[in-house]
């Protein structure tokens, strides 16, 4: 089980950070991935983390904006989001997979099969 927290409204440029807790599992163990839900559209992943070597696969638009971390002691995983902009809003979800990469995590992870999933936490960015 996955539980998320750290949604909030936030003004243009501001920052936030989502946590993702992992409960009955080590996260350390699995792929972790953010995705977003816009509204109208589908989730699409954003930013996610293979489980061995920590390498990160990232969405053109968050780049150089959004990193993704684990603190392995604490079973948690977190997005930090920095210089936020209205086209950021949405409901974000965190993901963990111990089948699959980084890369297909956030390619496919809405088609796969042995991802769970949190329950999302609402980002809106607006003044």
């Amino acid at each position: 089980q996955l539980v998320q927290s750290g949604g909030a409204l936030v003004q243009p440029g501001g920052s936030l950070t989502l946590v993702c807790a992992g409960s009955g599992g080590r996260l350390a163990s699995r792929t972790i991935g953010w995705f977003r839900e816009a509204p109208g559209k589908e989730r699409e992943g954003i930013l996610c983390m293979n489980k061995g070597d920590g390498e990160a696969h990232y969405l053109d638009s968050v780049k150089g904006r959004f990193a993704i971390s684990r603190d392995d002691a604490k079973n948690t995983a977190y997005l930090q989001m920095n210089d936020l902009r209205p086209e950021d809003t949405g409901r974000y979800y965190c993901a963990a997979d111990s089948t699959t990469s980084a890369e297909a995590l956030c390619r496919e992870g809405p088609t796969l099969i042995f991802t769970i999933w949190g329950y999302g936490t609402q980002v809106t960015v607006s003044s």
